[in-house]
């Protein structure tokens, strides 16, 4: 059957119309987020009760974080009181007390401004200091406050707080606290804070889309493969540490709003940051190779480029001259007894 030239236009045209359309699908599905793969499983419901966005929280304050470990082990761990980075007021006691009665005079907020506040008793039966607790007796009480953190070191006003709630405690347990000179604690405290604060090391790199964005989910199945599980804040992922109750060893961060977002599969994400709190990890856990690792396996299965904060690409050397200068930080921190990842460090940093 032969043709006319006006129905050899006619589909003609079809075609041009059918491949116009196929071509702005495909545009739209290239610059669509990039999705996580439908047979993955959702990602673990454990969360972490720890520490909180990098830099900006004290595990000490929030408690151990969430891991594989049965739920017995997740029970947070009391800070215990340090000579080395506390000021410690002894409580004379006129006789033993229980816990009971040293419990229902404790002070109300445990801090002196943002400073910890601690109280312990030395157990009559296990001959230990800890915390009070019902059930048990005390021959002694100590008290203490953390000499420096991350806000800074324990200024006047603060110690006088701590003064005040210490001995208002002892008034009504009957005891006669021992306060050392403001003036030594305060100098104290400065010291300790000028030693620590260079040796604060917060790692954070930021993994930058190449081409496609991602989903909250595509990002998420990425880092579970990596042993990542949601976080207790919206937009974090960690990976917890292999010591039961420990804090993070590495935090994935992303825009919360996206991960907040009436339908989050469909949020696009161009960036995430990936974190290490160097203090707060052991050496031996090897967290900076781990951290290196999760970088750069991250960023090729996510199609992403590493920068800095100063937007520059984060190359293998910087890599080295990073792990050549924590080495620097780790054997600081132990010469004064501080190992990275010790509970005393934890606090100190926290």
């Amino acid at each position: 059957m032969q043709m006319t030239l006006g129905t050899s236009l006619a589909l003609l045209g079809v075609v041009v119309l059918a491949l116009v359309a196929l071509q702005g699908w495909w545009r739209a599905r290239r610059a669509a987020p990039r999705r996580a793969a439908a047979a993955a499983p959702e990602p673990d419901a454990r969360v972490e009760p720890g520490l909180g966005a990098l830099g900006d929280a004290r595990p000490d304050e929030e408690g151990a974080l969430a891991t594989t470990a049965p739920r017995a082990a997740l029970v947070r761990r009391s800070a215990r009181i340090d000579a080395l980075i506390d000021a410690v007021v002894p409580l004379a006691l006129e006789a033993p007390a229980s816990g009971d009665f040293l419990l229902s005079h404790l002070p109300t907020s445990r801090r002196a401004g943002s400073k910890t506040l601690l109280i312990e008793g030395l157990d009559a039966e296990s001959g230990e200091w800890a915390p009070p607790e019902p059930g048990r007796r005390y021959g002694e009480v100590q008290a203490a406050v953390q000499l420096a953190s991350r806000s800074g070191a324990l200024n006047e006003i603060e110690y006088s707080e701590f003064v005040q709630k210490v001995q208002a405690f002892a008034d009504a347990i009957g005891a006669v606290p021992d306060f050392p000179d403001m003036l030594e604690v305060v100098s104290r405290a400065r010291e300790l804070d000028a030693f620590a604060a260079p040796l604060d090391a917060q790692l954070a790199v930021t993994l930058r889309a190449n081409e496609v964005a991602w989903s909250v989910g595509y990002v998420q199945q990425c880092a579970q493969r990596l042993g990542f599980v949601p976080g207790a804040v919206s937009g974090r992922l960690v990976l917890p540490a292999a010591e039961e109750g420990a804090p993070p060893l590495l935090v994935l961060s992303f825009d919360p709003q996206a991960a907040l977002a009436e339908q989050p599969q469909a949020a696009a994400l161009r960036e995430c940051t990936l974190g290490l709190d160097v203090p707060q990890s052991p050496e031996a856990a090897e967290p900076f190779p781990a951290w290196h690792n999760a970088a750069r396996t991250l960023a090729d299965d996510m199609g992403a480029t590493l920068v800095d904060d100063q937007d520059q690409a984060v190359t293998l050397h910087a890599f080295a001259a990073i792990g050549t200068e924590l080495q620097r930080i780790y054997r600081a921190l132990e010469t004064r007894d501080l190992a990275a990842g010790s509970p005393t460090a934890r606090r100190l940093f926290g």
